[in-house]
């Protein structure tokens, strides 16, 4: 199989943040990645500093904390998690000022849980500490309610409206799911073609899989609520926002939930950005094909809230 280029602005990105930060070869990786990823946290302080038109504190959900950044006028709240395939990453790091870039032009209260990172705390302790703090979100911040999140964090929101679903809510007024991580089988045509290319490749994605599901990951033995991808049933969900590139390893699994969310009689819009990788709209904000994501994913934003 021969894989889809890259987009001409993005190809070069790819390469020197390839040079930066190495894909995940094994477990033994993680703790490298994670010093890299925290040199990008801030603490509250600094983000209230740096975001006046905010207020910004820390609020906690029994053991989980979350962050909230308030407009002075919302619209309605997204609660956002963070990417990081399940093992980086935090609810104060680098997705922050790539979140508000778009969130604060839809006047959004935005409310992003720190949950538990794998392999020290596997399914389920992460999804459950999402659906804990949503709660939290639907009890404490007045307005509709939507669910959204990047890569890894895309896969757990997918999975906390499944776990909304089941459990009778909060209800929720959509899902915004950028390059979400759904599916553990991690055997589609793009992951198998893309390995390695870009940032996160069929050996990182097991990696994070593994971590998260141990054993289990690949076999029957995987419930919906560990990997969306594994639902049989995707009615009676809200309306979906999905996006990827088709130079990602997510590439056909995104389409793939895509189509059975509209096979399910739900209603989902889909992009699928030509030469993208995994996540270029925060890691090449400049890219025209960057601000073309953006702006879709903001005419869908605000068309579903009334604006």
């Amino acid at each position: 199989m021969t894989p889809p280029p890259f987009d001409p602005e993005l190809a070069p990105v790819v390469e020197e943040l390839r040079a930066l930060r190495p894909p995940l070869a094994s477990a033994a990786d993680i703790p490298a990645r994670r010093e890299l990823n925290a040199a990008e946290h801030k603490t509250v302080e600094e983000l209230a500093a740096a975001y006046p038109a905010y207020r910004v504190s820390e609020e906690h959900a029994g053991d989980v904390p979350l962050l909230v950044l308030a407009p002075a006028s919302s619209a309605g709240v997204l609660y956002y998690v963070h990417g990081g395939g399940t093992i980086v990453g935090s609810h104060l790091g680098a997705d922050v000022p790539n979140l508000l870039d778009w969130a604060g032009e839809a006047n959004l209260t935005v409310v992003s849980p720190g949950y538990r990172l794998a392999p020290e705390h596997p399914y389920p302790a992460p999804v459950e500490d999402c659906y804990t703090g949503l709660r939290w979100a639907a009890e404490h911040v007045p307005g509709r309610l939507l669910i959204g999140g990047i890569s890894a964090g895309g896969g757990l929101a997918a999975a906390t409206a499944l776990l909304a679903r089941d459990r009778g809510g909060p209800a929720l007024a959509g899902q915004l799911l950028l390059c979400p991580m759904l599916d553990d089988r991690n055997d589609t045509p793009s992951a198998i073609e893309l390995d390695g290319r870009g940032l996160w490749d069929r050996t990182a994605n097991n990696v994070g899989w593994t971590a998260y599901l141990g054993d289990r990951r690949g076999t029957a033995d995987v419930p919906p609520y560990a990997a969306a991808a594994r639902a049989e049933d995707l009615s009676g969900l809200p309306p979906a926002f999905l996006d990827v590139g088709t130079a990602e390893t997510f590439r056909d699994e995104v389409v793939t939930y895509a189509s059975r969310l509209w096979q399910a009689g739900g209603e989902a819009e889909l992009h699928v950005w030509p030469g993208g990788f995994h996540g270029f709209d925060s890691l090449a904000p400049k890219a025209r094909i960057s601000r073309a994501a953006r702006a879709a994913r903001l005419t869908w934003l605000h068309r579903l809230l009334g604006q």
